[in-house]
């Protein structure tokens, strides 16, 4: 018999719903991000981790800070990002929603400390 899971994104809390951990997947992270109107994101990078992330659009529009490029994005697209790459979400006027799934280039994932 097939096994799965399922999680709604409505029975997550915080501002980052943590799909991966709720879903117990191991091979790779993913999680849900819904920015409100005019928010900025966390700047980060994935240098440390190695991660390759990609983001999937489905709500919204925005930028997409990318070291010093700005991309305009918005539901529909999917962007892919190196992990030396310096990113930071910016909402529109309607808020931005995504999908991150990211893991390591090289080796096995290992679930962050925050989840």
């Amino acid at each position: 018999m097939a096994r799965y899971d399922v999680v709604d994104f409505q029975s997550l809390e915080g501002p980052v719903k943590k799909v991966r951990k709720a879903l117990g997947a191991t091979a790779f992270g993913v999680n849900f991000f819904d920015l409100p109107p005019g928010s900025e994101g966390h700047a980060h990078d994935e240098t440390a981790r190695d991660h390759e992330e990609v983001y999937v659009y489905v709500r919204g529009f925005g930028t997409l800070r990318l070291d010093d490029e700005e991309l305009e994005v918005r539901a529909g697209l999917a962007v892919r990002v190196d992990p030396a790459v310096r990113r930071q979400p910016v909402a529109g006027d309607e808020g931005l929603a995504w999908v991150a799934i990211g893991a390591p280039r090289d080796g096995r994932y290992e679930p962050p400390d925050w989840g």
